[in-house]
């Protein structure tokens, strides 16, 4: 019985470590989704414009701020 145990208990470790290792992953890209360049940052501030989620003073106040962090 003590082989059985040996095995399942390694494969049980093995496999919760790899699961944080994913999650851990998924969480940085996650974490680092909004920081694009400046350029994709521009484009997205204008499709949100073309799209009508941002006014156009909201468009030309975040393009500012964007230009002016660079």
């Amino acid at each position: 019985m003590k082989k059985i145990i040996n095995p399942l208990a390694l494969a049980l470790a093995i496999t919760i470590g790899l699961s944080g290792c994913v999650a851990a992953i998924g969480n940085r890209d996650a974490q680092h989704a909004g920081n694009g360049t400046l350029g994709q940052q521009l484009i997205d501030l204008q499709k949100a414009k073309e799209a009508g989620a941002i006014t156009d003073a909201e468009y030309q106040t975040q393009k500012a701020r964007l230009l002016d962090n660079k």
